[in-house]
């Protein structure tokens, strides 16, 4: 595995593979202006997190959640019903 040294501006002291720094260096330029913001009175850390976190969550819950409804609605139905639904 080759390494490189972190981006100019990123902390020097992290050595990182080739194939991760172009991510980290684009992750960096990504959330930089959040942390200006941050210092200078701007939203929380907690804000920037929920932001960042929110189309990940509505990713996850629209492929995720039908089926998970689906299976337990279909058990309290059998339940209810007291025989199994097809």
């Amino acid at each position: 595995m080759t390494v490189t040294q972190a981006p100019v501006g990123f902390a020097r002291a992290f050595v990182v593979p080739d194939r991760v720094s172009p991510a980290i260096a684009d992750l960096i330029d990504h959330v930089r202006p959040s942390v200006v913001q941050v210092r200078s009175g701007g939203p929380t850390i907690e804000d920037i997190v929920r932001e960042e976190l929110r189309p990940l969550l509505k990713a996850w819950l629209d492929t995720n959640l039908p089926p998970i409804v689906e299976r337990l609605v279909r058990a309290e139905i059998e339940r209810v019903v007291g025989r199994v639904v097809p």
